[in-house]
């Protein structure tokens, strides 16, 4: 989804939690033909990512937990919408100065409109 809706950084790094689907070759393999580099928390340690264990916690307590979904395709397209409309537009992140993540990119594509080199540290911040 990520993929098709935006246009890709140079470098980009794909967290994940410890899920198996992610652990699947065919998954990899599909990162790897996007030039996306995972990553994934060691063993017992959810430290490692941080971000990207917040964001199954928040996925699962919000929008799975309790649902019951018609099939895989209502899943994908109620988890797919909840991840868009909710968590990427309406859902305030503290680590983002308490703006949605759609309006924290907007706020990174005006800045480096207005001055180019004063952000270029933060853009390896994704």
């Amino acid at each position: 989804m990520a993929v098709a809706a935006r246009p890709r950084p140079d470098s980009v790094i794909h967290h994940s939690d410890r899920g198996v689907q992610y652990a699947f070759a065919d998954y990899a393999a599909r990162l790897a033909v996007h030039g996306i580099q995972p990553s994934m928390s060691r063993v017992g340690n959810p430290y490692d990512n941080a971000k990207a264990e917040r964001f199954m916690k928040t996925l699962k307590e919000e929008e799975v937990d309790g649902q019951a979904y018609r099939g895989l395709d209502d899943a994908r397209t109620r988890i797919g919408e909840f991840i868009e409309v909710v968590y990427n537009r309406q859902r305030l992140h503290s680590a983002l100065d308490y703006l949605a993540p759609d309006a924290y990119e907007a706020s990174l594509s005006q800045q480096r409109q207005e001055t180019p080199d004063a952000i270029h540290s933060q853009e390896n911040c994704y």
